[in-house]
């Protein structure tokens, strides 16, 4: 993965625009994002491209509510495994990536290796859930769950900026 910085790989503050103007809305047109930032639509459409093509845009995705599609219960998950080894961890991982109520997967330092977000219908789901998928994986030790009782703050979008 390329580690440079944005400017490092040159981009500049019209790219950044267009960013978090794609962040804020994906579906807007490139003749009004042109217009708003008053560049040619060829320009800005070869930015875009770009950023496409350097994966710094890697994917466009239309955000679902989730308790309207029927998931009422949002957790964070915290898995211990034994033994650290990268067999058991890789294993975990493969299990983990294949079940669709695992929106996301982090390994972290601390006290427990893998940090899940996952989303669910019920107490029930989560307990089958639990019982059913994450104890019978290989290696896992220990399940420390929290249940959301209400999002604060819920964005995807990253600030971009340049380094000074």
């Amino acid at each position: 993965m390329n580690r440079r910085t944005l400017q490092e790989r040159g981009y500049d503050q019209l790219d950044l625009i267009i960013m978090e103007a794609l962040q804020a809305n994906c579906r807007i047109s490139v003749t009004d994002l042109a217009r708003r930032i008053h560049l040619s639509q060829p320009a800005v459409h070869n930015r875009i491209k770009r950023l496409e093509r350097d994966g710094i845009i890697q994917r466009y995705v239309a955000l679902i509510d989730r308790e309207a599609a029927g998931y009422d219960l949002l957790c964070f998950i915290r898995l211990t495994l034994q033994p650290h080894s990268r067999e058991v961890f890789c294993e975990a991982q493969a299990r983990l990536e294949a079940l669709p109520m695992v929106q996301e997967i982090y390994r972290t330092t601390g006290a427990h290796d893998l940090l899940l977000k996952v989303v669910l219908k019920s107490r029930e789901a989560l307990d089958r859930f639990i019982e059913d998928e994450l104890r019978t994986i290989r290696g896992v030790e220990r399940v420390d769950t929290d249940v959301v009782l209400n999002e604060v703050k819920r964005t995807t979008a990253i600030q971009v900026k340049m380094d000074t």
